[in-house]
């Protein structure tokens, strides 16, 4: 009878506390955010930072306690490397969509986002790019895509005036990597420069995998500009500086967001001294709560290369609109999120008709003494 009846009581409290368990697990939504960045190769430093700025937000989310809709709620990371590839970045896309995430943060760069979003739109998942500044992006009719940093009208523009209105640079040469975020800037950048006086003497494009730029350097010292414009990634702009000071150029040179990274000091040395790029936001030590952000950060997980912040302030955009809808389902919580007013780590986050920022900053730096030093920031208005 003892040994009859003991697996009896054993599996009856199994079975309690297996019930107690589901009763649990039903009284506490799941959500899952998927996020998308180059977590190899050699753009896997930028894309690490966006992982580490989105992981931040959520482990901070759920140590507070998150409540939507009466329900505690806790947040799943689903993060993927998309190898900054358009057509790994539609298969990310795709598994994200298939392991049901309820947001995504990514991607990182503009041409994988730009494709990727068709397929979250046609699964009705909001994605919101901490990083992506082509203007197509938002510019779909897709009402599943926003961003929370400046485009590359809003960047180019600003870019392109400095060079000319206070660098004094009259003749100016561009090299971009043929991407969607490299071209498209540097693209605005030439209009910019045209539209207030100055001159284009050569445009030239290489590629988002090159090392040796020796012959467009080349040619370009033959054309004597006064500045260089270069659209693209520091893994490329860092030899570029470099190679660009061996041939004894003497042009400044300036570049964009990609570039704008401590990794493009480490990469080009000395030779980066001097150097000015800008990034599509504002200073960290500026940013309305960016001290306090950068010592979390940094304290776990060492120095910011860039984006973290926008991928921080992304998460708790998603949260917001999940909270004021009081559901995480995309469908119910999307129109929430067009109309969200967060006042996060980088800035006041509220979106224009296309995803946009209403208000966005753009800043310069310059290379002195081996650090980025910002020398400007403009603030631009969605048009």
């Amino acid at each position: 009878m003892i040994r009859a009846t003991r697996p009896s009581f054993i599996l009856s409290i199994s079975v309690g506390l297996l019930c107690s368990t589901i009763v649990k697990a039903a009284d506490e939504i799941v959500i899952r955010i998927g996020a998308a960045a180059p977590l190899t190769g050699p753009q896997a430093h930028l894309g690490k930072d966006n992982e580490n700025g989105t992981r931040l937000a959520i482990d901070e989310l759920n140590a507070r306690g998150l409540r939507i809709g009466g329900k505690a709620a806790r947040i799943e990371l689903i993060s993927m490397d998309d190898q900054a590839d358009p057509r790994t970045g539609t298969t990310v896309a795709q598994l994200l969509v298939d392991a049901r995430v309820n947001g995504v943060i990514g991607h990182f760069n503009s041409g994988v986002t730009i494709p990727a979003s068709k397929i979250y739109f046609d699964a009705g998942i909001p994605e919101i790019s901490p990083s992506s500044t082509n203007p197509k992006y938002t510019h779909q009719g897709f009402n599943t895509a926003f961003r929370v940093v400046a485009n590359d009208i809003q960047q180019g523009t600003v870019d392109g005036v400095y060079a000319v209105s206070r660098i004094g640079a009259k003749k100016i040469a561009i090299v971009d990597d043929g991407t969607a975020y490299g071209k498209g800037l540097a693209d605005e950048f030439e209009k910019s420069v045209k539209a207030n006086g100055g001159e284009i003497v050569a445009r030239e494009y290489t590629n988002d995998k090159a090392v040796d730029f020796m012959a467009i350097l080349t040619n370009l010292k033959g054309k004597s500009p006064d500045l260089i414009f270069y659209g693209g990634i520091d893994a490329q702009s860092g030899p570029m500086i470099k190679q660009l000071k061996g041939l004894g150029i003497a042009s400044r040179f300036m570049t964009g967001s990609g570039s704008c990274t401590p990794a493009l000091i480490r990469l080009s040395g000395d030779d980066s001294e001097g150097v000015y790029c800008s990034r599509a936001g504002v200073p960290v030590e500026k940013m309305p709560r960016g001290k306090e952000f950068q010592r979390r950060f940094t304290e776990k997980y060492g120095e910011i290369q860039n984006y973290a912040p926008y991928c921080y302030d992304a998460v708790h955009v998603l949260i917001a609109a999940m909270t004021a809808a009081g559901s995480v389902e995309p469908a119910k919580y999307l129109p929430a999120l067009s109309k969200v007013q967060h006042d996060g780590v980088t800035a006041r986050i509220a979106f224009d008709s296309n995803g946009d920022l209403q208000i966005a900053a753009v800043t310069v730096f310059q290379v002195a003494g081996g650090k980025l030093v910002p020398v400007s920031t403009e603030t631009v208005v969605s048009k």
